[in-house]
């Protein structure tokens, strides 16, 4: 009869253990890869839909605030308002040309065999399985890459990176048994707490304005109505009416300025 030592039948329970908390951590790690791209997939169309209307919305208020400074050109505080808008509209249109170029390049939509790869190698790669420093850190680049090439329905490189790390040194392992306990102890810990993470992580972003936007477009989709649009229709009608001010504003600096002329034979220009 063979009777294992009990170093050997604590070992067997750890990696049972750790084969289990192994499988739940790569399915965590693959939903918060697909929740951030998800995410990033939503700003990109509400950018599409709505930011750029924030965006023109902004540089008309900061025509209209420079506009403003020419009626009073020696009140520092408007002078200060128009910096303020000026800034904020320039911030606006960058973020709107990010987000556009996001928009046209992002098609994110993994198939099964792309799972299956994530999956099957996460398993083998991910950092808190490394037993050193060194290791964590190669590991972390490897589960970059992994990551990335999820996110970007990257097929091919699924694939290179399962076959390039099949063959790693890495997978070869010839430690004592009371080696190999103290590093799924270890692991074990590691799992755990990246768990932990990964749960705190997702909270933070279920808290964020973005997830709670996306979740209330979604349940509007439900009940038939497109809030996205709702909201871009809102934002044109605040820029027609911010465009009748600022045309408004210039009606009135122009008829100052024939008003000068016209009396003092001045050029107002000339004098800004």
């Amino acid at each position: 009869m063979n009777i294992s030592a009990p170093e050997e039948l604590e070992l067997e329970k750890k990696r049972k253990a750790l084969r289990r908390l192994k499988n739940r951590l790569v399915i965590k790690e693959e939903e918060m890869t697909e929740l951030h791209a998800e995410l990033e997939q939503f700003e990109a169309q509400y950018t599409m839909e709505v930011g750029r209307l924030y965006a023109e919305l902004d540089d008309i208020e900061a025509e209209i605030a420079e506009e403003e400074v020419k009626l009073n050109p020696d009140d520092e505080e408007i002078k200060k308002r128009a910096e303020e808008a000026r800034k904020r509209a320039e911030e606006s249109a960058e973020a709107a040309e990010e987000e556009n170029w996001q928009a046209c390049t992002a098609k994110w939509n993994p198939t099964a065999e792309a799972k299956k790869a994530y999956h099957n190698l996460a398993k083998m790669i991910h950092p808190d399985l490394a037993i050193d420093e060194e290791e964590r850190e190669k590991r972390h680049d490897l589960m970059a890459d992994l990551n990335d090439a999820y996110t970007e329905g990257d097929q091919n490189k699924l694939n290179k990176l399962v076959e390039d790390y099949r063959d790693s040194p890495d997978l070869i392992k010839g430690d004592s048994v009371g080696d190999e306990l103290i590093r799924a102890i270890r692991q074990i810990y590691q799992v755990k707490r990246r768990l932990s993470e990964l749960s705190a992580e997702k909270l933070e972003l279920e808290l964020s304005e973005l997830y709670v936007l996306r979740e209330k477009v979604r349940a509007e989709q439900l009940e038939g109505r497109n809030l996205l649009k709702q909201m871009a229709e809102r934002t044109k009608t605040h820029i027609r009416k911010s465009k009748r001010r600022l045309s408004n504003i210039q009606q009135v600096i122009e008829a100052d300025e024939i008003d000068m002329s016209e009396r003092y034979g001045l050029n107002v220009e000339a004098f800004r």
